[in-house]
């Protein structure tokens, strides 16, 4: 525990739904909820419109429309938040070079690693700055927690929520965790938040009056030892800056069960290629494939199979978790499967999978086949018609008798004739569109036919003018890509039916 508090935990506001919001004028202040938006899906993100109606994160996303049917209903759009989230990963590294990324809009700071800070007051007085700069330059709010230990740093934002700052002297750490629920403190989840609550232990206090003894018997050694250690604000934990990543994986929620085998089959075969490109990326390889199936029931299933070295082929993972799905009884019909690679390394031993790479050259049917492009969507619900076009890729597709564009809720459009704006809905071959930028006003709502060739899909406007950037010459538009899907909540505007 330090004497000062120097860590930092930044989270952003609202995240998902305060960038939406900030990119589109017709949604500041209104309920906008971002999520999953099939039968199946859950929030990620509400802004704190929506939460006023009850509406959280992880409720499922029917839940979600009974309690505000009013609000904007919108897609994840991953490209865009991570963006953003890199201006702010930016200015945390300007502040120290321990910096510990959580998510996209979390991360913890070490100011007393660049010396930006040693007490209380230059503590305070860099994370007002942080906040300062996070508002100039994405436009958004964060709120900060300053605590001597990352585990309160993390409670102090919490409390500071939304776009606030505090402060928690060390020493203070036991007052403020007392009637907090277990559940605030890090490993303790539902199940063991269950089996405490049998114990008739609810609150940090109630597991400080426990005792470490009490808290061995019901959560075993290692566990029940490390809960009394942090009920009583004890945390060591070092603010690291390069986390080693442990697995890889990729996972759909189906619209409506899977009961066709081959269905079932070539969708593991696409989720197992979308692995790969991931595993790919970061630029690792991996010994152990796992296959995740849930089935009608709410029954999951995970096996796995290890391989005799690491590997980033796709058709020796493909090939793996088609064994492994051999493996499943799929009857009565599956409702979400998940491919992984897990025991991860940066190398790859070929010469091991000489024997798969010569199948891929073979000519097998299906070996080395792409599959759909990786929308960056974790859960996004797959089984019926596309909604909107997908990603922009390198590939190209077979041809075919043209078809007609599909225009996705949120989707950045430009029209030759009425500028920038994006899709409110479309549907009965016609797509509305409410042409605005992010430092105008409102703006109007136009329809077309789906077919108009005068409309066209266009990459997002900056959320902040270029010139407010610190660093950026008058002309940039270093603003992230944009794609939000906005629900039945349209303002009155001039209508046009080409």
């Amino acid at each position: 525990m330090r004497s000062a508090p120097t860590i930092l935990h930044l989270d952003m506001d609202a995240f998902f739904a305060a960038a939406e919001q900030a990119a589109k004028p017709s949604l500041r202040g209104k309920p906008v909820i971002v999520g999953g938006l099939g039968p199946r899906g859950v929030v990620a993100t509400a802004s704190y419109e929506a939460r006023r109606f009850g509406v959280h994160s992880a409720m499922p996303m029917s839940q979600a429309r009974r309690l505000a049917p009013n609000a904007a209903y919108l897609v994840p759009r991953f490209a865009f938040y991570r963006s953003i989230s890199e201006q702010v990963m930016r200015l945390l590294g300007a502040v120290s070079p321990l910096v510990e990324p959580l998510s996209l809009d979390e991360a913890f700071v070490d100011l007393e690693a660049s010396g930006a800070a040693g007490d209380t007051a230059s503590a305070r007085a860099a994370g007002e700055r942080l906040r300062a700069d996070i508002a100039r330059v994405t436009g958004l709010t964060g709120s900060v927690g300053l605590a001597g230990s990352k585990m309160i740093a993390k409670v102090a934002s919490e409390r500071a929520k939304p776009d606030g700052l505090l402060v928690i002297e060390p020493g203070t750490e036991r007052e403020l965790l007392g009637p907090l629920s277990v559940r605030t403190l890090p490993g303790v989840g539902p199940a063991t938040g269950e089996q405490l609550r049998r114990g008739g232990i609810t609150t940090c206090a109630e597991l400080v009056e426990a005792g470490e003894d009490e808290l061995v018997r019901l959560l075993g050694r290692a566990q029940g030892a490390s809960l009394y250690r942090m009920a009583l604000g004890h945390d060591d934990r070092p603010v690291v800056a390069e986390r080693d990543m442990k697995s890889v994986s990729v996972e759909d929620t189906f619209d409506i069960d899977l009961h066709d085998r081959l269905r079932i089959r070539l969708e593991v075969e696409r989720l197992a290629d979308r692995c790969v490109r991931r595993l790919r990326a970061s630029g690792h390889s991996g010994r152990t494939i796992v296959l995740k199936v849930r089935r009608y029931d709410f029954s999951t299933l995970t096996r796995s199979e290890t391989l005799r070295g690491p590997t980033d082929d796709p058709v020796v993972v493909r090939e793996a978790a088609e064994r492994l799905l051999e493996g499943v009884d799929t009857t009565g019909g599956v409702r979400l499967l998940g491919v992984g690679v897990s025991g991860l390394t940066d190398w790859t031993q070929e010469d091991l999978f000489a024997q798969a790479a010569e199948v891929l050259g073979g000519g097998v049917p299906g070996a080395g086949a792409a599959g759909p492009a990786d929308d960056g969507v974790g859960e996004a619900a797959r089984g019926g018609p596309a909604e909107g076009p997908a990603e922009t890729g390198t590939g190209t597709e077979a041809p075919g008798p043209p078809t007609v564009p599909l225009w996705s809720p949120g989707q950045d459009v430009t029209h030759t004739t009425h500028g920038p704006g994006w899709v409110q809905g479309s549907g009965v071959g016609r797509v509305t569109v409410r042409f605005e930028v992010p430092q105008g006003p409102v703006g109007r709502v136009r329809t077309f036919r789906v077919e108009d060739p005068e409309l066209t899909p266009s990459g997002p406007l900056p959320l902040v003018a270029a010139d407010d950037q610190p660093g950026a010459p008058p002309s940039s538009a270093a603003v992230p890509e944009e794609r939000s899907e906005a629900g039945p909540d349209a303002d009155e505007g001039e209508t046009s039916m080409p």
